[in-house]
């Protein structure tokens, strides 16, 4: 069971990693941008500690299993995902918004789990696709229309 000073660093880790991805789509002017994003994380983080604590106290007691209680993050950053996303006449808005909602959640039940590295790189690993494959993406999308 990790110390309470193992859990608030699990936490600003968290804060730090998801506030990076919530800070890109801030500042890309969408709408669930920083906030949205370090709240679905700590959350995220929060309710995986929780289970851990929980499945440490009745580990003895009852079957626990504390993937269930991952499974179920899962399913409702699903909803708030589907709530970022909107049908235009022009096409759908927010899919990239709400999968970086879905990934920050995985952040932080990684860190909440104590796997830190992998939190740490997969958080860079967002941050490149958020970022540096908008150029490519819109290289790629500006030569189609060259040869249409």
């Amino acid at each position: 069971m990790p110390t309470d000073a193992q859990m608030i660093m699990r936490l600003l880790l968290t804060l730090v990693l998801s506030g990076l991805v919530g800070l890109e789509r801030q500042v890309h002017r969408r709408d669930a941008g920083l906030r949205t994003h370090i709240l679905v994380a700590l959350g995220s983080t929060l309710i995986m500690l929780t289970s851990l604590y929980v499945f440490d106290i009745y580990k003895d007691k009852v079957a626990l299993d504390p993937v269930r209680i991952a499974a179920g993050v899962v399913t409702g950053i699903g909803f708030l995902g589907a709530g970022t996303i909107i049908r235009e006449p022009d096409g759908v808005k927010g899919l990239t918004t709400a999968a970086s909602l879905w990934v920050v959640s995985g952040i932080g039940l990684a860190v909440g789990c104590g796997f830190n590295k992998v939190a740490i790189y997969t958080t860079i690993l967002v941050l490149i696709v958020l970022h540096f494959l908008r150029f490519v993406e819109g290289s790629l999308c500006k030569e189609d229309k060259h040869g249409v």
